[in-house]
């Protein structure tokens, strides 16, 4: 398991080496939004790393200030967590220029990074979120990844991911615009009044979330069928 948390981490740093190489190398402009969007995606997990840290240092002092800590916290990384997976959006390679003087090739794998970077991000968050999860509410058992409370929590979450990246990506928004809920609010039902905006949001939310469901699956059931053989293993 430690080692899906270290991948993570070495391909965002690498994501954001080949950034900052490509201004040095090729002597062009420094991509900062590609930086600070890195940053971004690795936010969420520092935010469920507090609600972790929280949940074990004030359930035994206060369990109601606890709920409510985790809870805040729960709602930040929330709102936070499309960041992570708004980097598969730079493979469109919008960055580029008709006469860049960085090769392709460079460029190809610098987006697919940054794309593999946020996959992996999210998925670490998400199943981090399920640990937690399983620990407050199944006594932290493997098989609780599978139960159908934890599903239908994952299913939420995966389309609540894919409707962020939607509503960052071709509404230009971001998580802390929540901050002025009446301008959110306006901008977003403005959008779906639009004809035709509705369904290009479903379409988009859906792919993305089956996308990144699957892939979590893939990656994330070896490692909880290894955690439950090892419980098993202990009994």
């Amino acid at each position: 398991m430690e080692f899906l948390f270290l991948g993570a981490a070495t391909l965002s740093v690498y994501a954001a080496t080949l950034v900052i190489l490509r201004a040095v190398v090729y002597r062009t402009k420094l991509y900062r939004p590609m930086l600070l969007n890195i940053g971004l995606s690795v936010l969420p997990i520092l935010l469920l790393g507090l609600a972790f840290i929280a949940l074990l240092w004030l359930v035994p002092i206060n369990q109601v200030l606890a709920i409510v800590v985790v809870a805040v916290l729960g709602i930040a990384w929330l709102l936070m967590l499309p960041n992570a997976s708004y980097l598969i959006t730079e493979l469109n390679q919008s960055h580029r220029k008709e006469d860049d003087p960085v090769p392709l090739w460079y460029d190809i794998i610098l987006v697919i990074s940054l794309a593999m970077s946020g996959v992996i991000n999210t998925i670490v968050n998400v199943f981090v979120a399920q640990m937690l999860y399983g620990v407050v509410m199944f006594d932290d058992r493997a098989l609780s990844f599978f139960r159908p409370r934890s599903m239908i929590l994952l299913v939420t979450v995966l389309l609540l991911i894919g409707l962020g990246m939607y509503l960052g990506r071709y509404l230009r928004l971001n998580s802390w615009d929540v901050q002025h809920p009446i301008a959110f609010v306006r901008k977003v039902v403005a959008h779906f009044r639009e004809r035709g905006n509705a369904l290009a949001c479903l379409g988009f939310t859906l792919t993305y979330a089956i996308f990144i469901g699957i892939l979590y699956l893939t990656i994330v059931t070896p490692i909880v069928t290894g955690l439950y053989d090892l419980e098993l293993a202990r009994q």
